[in-house]
């Protein structure tokens, strides 16, 4: 997205507009190269495979000749490689000024460009990032602004919980750790006693997160953090550690001993300060997790690969959105294609914060009072869509299709899509609401068609962007960063296919926990989040299809829930005004005779 409006976007608006201005864009420092990172890395053991060697070794040629140092040029390369994070720019390790790189460090040169110029593009997470740190004692990255435009808003909620919470992972362990080794101490005293530190952390470490690999029983993904997962109340009313409990307690005895080992060495290079201050982050938070005892909080874990993160979220952001953001920025424009449900603003009205008093519940006075201030200074607008669905666009519901959650659905939804993609000759995204179902489509499609398909995860998104636009007749394979920002016009993207309705995973635990809450205030958690979130996901995939008023062609959702359903009338009701079919023969004349393409 922020390549596309610094290509696209940004020249347009400086060739019509009769004001001169410049623009530049700012990532996340670990979308950066790290040019010491790469040296040291060159005598450091990082890679796992004969891969990793090649590709280290483009990545290193690249690192030297690049502009920008950013992780998205490499188009070529997988999108997850394994060493990145041992050679990525992130803040934790950075020397700053003292660093001998400095002048030819990307994150220097990025934060030149973004100071000098008048309209800096930034994600959603580098802005919350950024808006979390403010007023602390790490200050702030991005520039001054007065006025803020979102593109995307929908997305707000869950980035700005993502940020005002807490996280700590085994990896932010392993790279204390490995950094100390690192650490410009001559003292040979002192590194045996930093020696012996290290192995202790190394030791509880590996005993703790290895708890929680038990618990989670292997599997990948998001599970709750329980009452009674650190301590229990005994029956004599006794508060004791549970054995994960007891794990936390030597770590963080282990970790305490390493801070006070370091903390007495005198005139501290940058490296022992940044190290220090990452020590007492990472106990802090993880005293704050495992103590659980803020109810605004949802306390939970997340298995990724090998990874294992502790995260505290706010299950309610809109308190903090008002203090921290819309009552300190002059000017705040949230928009987006999907930003309204059924023509309505309430829903992501209440869940920001700016809703009018009388959408609250009774008992909360304080967020009445605050919501109704912001309501009252907050415009809308619904504005008409530029282009003629029901001139370009033909929707497809499949008849007679079981219920997703039944054995069947995967063969039948096969089937179908096999069907669809010989209607279209290729030229499609099938998009699935999961991993497991994206995977389970291509493995059962990718053989039967004489199409070439492409998968998420095989490249990086640009990249297979890139490989889709320029392959004709390709099949891309995708799931949720495929719903949204992805822009690609013409017969080269004729049929976009959607699994499933885009519910969230109701044991998800922030769901949960925001599902609760909403009970709690006497709401309906199904009809005042699940079913809005939803449409609004929907709608962004459905959005993939038609970008421009010449393109054409085949949309198609396979739940059959649209039309069985009760609720289905209101994803209906939020769709584009385009054609409706449930006879495929109709679809294919439609697309072949009207449209074309």
């Amino acid at each position: 997205m922020q390549e596309q409006l610094m290509e696209k976007d940004i020249p347009f608006l400086q060739r019509v507009l009769p004001k001169k201005f410049t623009a530049a864009y700012m990532k996340g420092r670990t979308n950066y190269v790290c040019l010491q990172r790469v040296k040291r890395a060159e005598t450091t053991p990082i890679l796992e495979g004969l891969d990793d060697v090649d590709h280290f070794e483009e990545v290193r040629r690249w690192s030297r000749q690049s502009e920008t140092g950013d992780r998205a040029e490499l188009t070529d390369l997988p999108e997850h490689l394994s060493f990145w994070r041992h050679i990525d720019a992130r803040s934790e390790i950075c020397t700053g000024q003292k660093c001998p790189d400095y002048d030819a460090c990307y994150i220097t040169r990025m934060r030149q460009r973004a100071s000098d110029a008048d309209i800096v593009i930034v994600n959603h997470h580098l802005f919350f990032a950024d808006l979390a740190l403010r007023g602390g004692e790490y200050g702030q990255v991005i520039p001054d602004y007065s006025a803020v435009i979102f593109d995307e808003a929908h997305q707000v909620e869950d980035v700005a919980a993502e940020y005002f919470g807490a996280q700590v992972s085994n990896y932010q362990l392993e790279d204390i750790l490995r950094d100390l080794t690192m650490l410009p101490v001559t003292d040979s005293g002192l590194n045996r006693e930093l020696t012996r530190a290290s192995n202790r952390v190394a030791r509880f470490a590996e005993q703790f997160w290895l708890g929680f690999a038990r618990d989670a029983r292997g599997d990948e993904g998001r599970f709750p953090l329980v009452p009674g997962t650190f301590a229990r109340k005994t029956r004599d009313g006794e508060i004791e550690a549970t054995p994960l409990g007891e794990s936390y307690l030597s770590l963080d005895g282990a970790l305490a001993r390493m801070e006070t080992t370091l903390d007495v060495i005198k005139d501290k290079p940058p490296e022992v300060e940044n190290l220090l201050r990452r020590i007492r982050e990472t106990r802090f938070n993880l005293e704050f997790i495992v103590a659980g005892d803020d109810r605004r909080y949802v306390y939970w874990m997340e298995r990724r690969g090998r990874g294992v993160f502790l995260r505290a979220s706010p299950i309610d952001v809109s308190t903090l959105l008002q203090d921290k953001l819309f009552d300190r920025v002059e000017t705040v424009v949230l928009t987006s294609a999907t930003l309204a449900s059924a023509g309505s603003f309430d829903f992501i009205r209440r869940r920001l914060g700016l809703a009018a008093a009388a959408e609250f519940a009774a008992d909360d006075e304080e967020m009445a009072s605050i919501s109704s201030a912001a309501a009252e200074k907050t415009d809308e607008l619904v504005a008409a869509s530029g282009y003629n669905y029901e001139e370009q666009a033909v929707l497809y519901l499949p008849p007679r299709m079981p219920d997703p959650r039944s054995p069947q659905w995967t063969e039948r939804a096969a089937e179908e899509i096999i069907e669809l993609l010989n209607v279209s000759r290729g030229r499609a995204f099938v998009l699935s609401t999961s991993l497991s179902g994206m995977r389970s489509l291509y493995e059962r499609v990718a053989s039967e068609v004489d199409f070439p398909c492409f998968i998420q995860g095989s490249a990086s998104k640009a990249g297979l962007i890139d490989r889709f636009r320029a392959t004709p007749h390709a099949v891309l394979f995708a799931t949720a960063s495929f719903w949204q920002g992805v822009d690609v016009r013409g017969e080269q993207l004729s049929c976009v296919i959607i699994d499933k309705l885009p519910f969230a995973v109701p044991t998800d635990p922030v769901v949960a926990a925001r599902q609760r809450f909403i009970e709690e205030q006497g709401g309906s958690s199904f009809y005042d989040y699940s079913v809005p979130q939803a449409v609004i996901t929907l709608k962004q995939g459905i959005g993939r299809l038609i970008r421009s008023t010449t393109d054409r062609g085949l949309l198609a959702v396979l739940d059959p829930r649209l039309r069985t359903a009760g609720y289905g009338r209101l994803f209906l009701a939020s769709l584009p005004p385009c054609r409706v079919t449930s006879d495929l023969s109709e679809a294919a004349r439609v697309f072949e005779e009207e449209f074309k393409v």
